[in-house]
């Protein structure tokens, strides 16, 4: 397996602003406006892409949709720090994002606050990332309208102000000038993004990604989706290991049992764009909030597929809630159409979702979840084979599903 980083780190974009639901392309926004600023500084290309990247996975910390309305509609908020921090977490367990880890930290701390002993060129990035992000919490009610030429201003004035505390002075001047011009600003339209972003990651030569690297990319995804809400926790961790042992059981290849436990931690990206008050419902849920929810594996589908190279995991991951007799989603794809890895990520995820606690009940025994398993068999939705793979040792597969330290 090998794959650009410059297809994951759109992904990875694509996934956080997911979380924005009905906006969900600020990370872009971000990106783009730091990429233009550092250029207006006379940073290197190098330099430039580097904050396009920053711009576009500064808040990997967030993946709340109550946290995401606060960093958009409030210029500084108290709360801020925490997704600072996970960011930072998150992304220096990563060795090929890692070099971002330290910036992500700062991107919410004023310029006067700012560690002395820190590094200037990570001070700078970390600010400048600080003040775009500000400019577009500023600005965004009102890309696309007829006068949205004329709102800028008011954006441009209020980030003017903060120089010397919130933002580097010559930070602000070189953003000053940069959005002077008609095209930075409309840079920032959907339509113009969609084109310019490969573009400009394309600059410098992506660095292909092997099995290893690809599943510690996916640990860091299944984190950003797994802290959404108290239950989803080690949700997508949990399918996968167990996903990764019914794989061996079968007798799979290692590299299949491990694409296989990479779809596993990658299948739920899509509920990012879920709201959190659906997810932790905790009654039944009528028919708009079923319609939410059942978008979200292709969600997981459209971000996963456009990573070259990983065509057949998107397909593995988004097709768990397939059945076997094509009245599962978003695809209803049959029997005929469906392959074993797909098979066992459904039968993962169902048991998994059943032995952790949710908003809506208590988790079950194992004695219920096998009953409710086969009753899925037995109406044709999931692969009895499959089944019988994880009783050979249920009391293995349930410690997997339940609890991932303890696996």
């Amino acid at each position: 397996m090998q794959i650009e980083l410059s297809d994951v780190v759109l992904a990875l974009s694509d996934a956080i602003d997911l979380v924005g639901i009905d906006d969900d392309k600020h990370g872009k926004r971000v990106g783009v406006m730091a990429a233009d600023c550092a250029h207006e500084l006379g940073w290197s290309e190098r330099e430039q892409v580097l904050m396009l990247n920053a711009g576009l996975l500064h808040d990997c910390g967030v993946s709340s949709t109550r946290v995401h309305h606060h960093l958009v509609s409030e210029f500084d908020w108290q709360g801020s720090q925490e997704h600072c921090l996970r960011g930072e977490a998150l992304l220096k367990n990563v060795a090929p994002l890692a070099h971002l880890a330290e910036i992500v930290r700062y991107h919410h701390t004023h310029w006067c606050d700012l560690p002395t002993g820190l590094d200037r060129a990570t001070a700078l990035a970390a600010n400048l990332i600080f003040l775009v992000d500000r400019v577009d919490a500023l600005t965004a009610a009102f890309y696309g309208a007829p006068d949205y030429l004329l709102k800028k201003e008011s954006s441009r004035l209020s980030i003017a102000e903060h120089s010397g505390q919130r933002f580097a002075p010559e930070l602000i001047e070189a953003f000053l000038s940069a959005s002077k011009r008609e095209s930075f600003w409309l840079n920032l339209e959907p339509r113009y993004l969609a084109h310019m972003l490969p573009q400009r990651l394309g600059r410098e030569a992506g660095a292909e990604l092997g099995l290893a690297a690809v599943r510690s990319l996916a640990m860091m995804f299944s984190a950003i989706v797994d802290a959404k809400s108290p239950f989803t926790a080690e949700h997508s961790e949990g399918v996968a290991r167990l996903a990764f042992d019914l794989a061996r059981v079968a007798g799979l290849d290692a590299e299949t049992c491990a694409r296989i436990e990479i779809a596993g931690l990658l299948h739920d990206i899509g509920k990012l764009r879920v709201a959190d008050e659906i997810l932790e419902k905790p009654g039944p849920l009528d028919a708009g909030q079923r319609a939410a929810i059942m978008r979200h594996s292709y969600e997981t589908y459209q971000i996963l597929g456009g990573i070259r190279g990983l065509e057949e995991i998107a397909l593995w991951a988004a097709s768990h809630h397939e059945k076997l007799d094509g009245s599962g989603y978003p695809f209803h794809l049959g029997s005929d159409e469906l392959p074993l890895a797909s098979r066992i990520i459904a039968v993962a995820d169902v048991c998994q979702a059943l032995v952790q606690d949710r908003p809506y009940r208590k988790p079950l025994g194992a004695e219920n979840v096998l009953d409710y398993l086969h009753e899925q068999r037995k109406e044709g939705h999931l692969d009895g084979d499959v089944i019988a793979l994880l009783e050979r040792d249920s009391a293995r597969s349930f410690a997997l599903a339940r609890c991932a330290q303890a696996a």
